[in-house]
């Protein structure tokens, strides 16, 4: 289920990083440099253990092979209710963006 959510998560980056900040993504192109154990603001990834990636996988779930994972894109300054949204939207609802439809 985590990898089948993060194929669903990837061809909507963009949206999801213009929702993750107050800023419309401002923000988070200072602070997504792909640096510093962030990933690039351009480039989505995935990766088990892995704190340079968009989604991280724990290593303890991917040894399981269940469990949860972190999507260490949205900023402090966030709204939660709108990534909480964008989240359920993209992964429970199948929403796609009109150029990935």
């Amino acid at each position: 289920e985590i990898n089948e959510a993060i194929k669903k998560l990837q061809p909507r980056h963009q949206t999801h990083i213009k929702c993750y900040d107050a800023k419309g993504g401002v923000d988070n192109l200072r602070r997504l440099t792909g640096r510093h154990e962030t990933a690039s603001i351009h480039d989505f990834s995935a990766g088990i253990a892995n704190r340079g990636s968009s989604i991280r996988i724990p290593r303890q779930v991917g040894e399981d092979g269940c469990g949860y994972f972190e999507d260490r894109r949205p900023a402090s300054n966030c709204d939660p209710y709108a990534v909480t949204d964008i989240i359920v939207r993209t992964i429970c609802l199948n929403e796609l963006d009109e150029t990935t439809a």
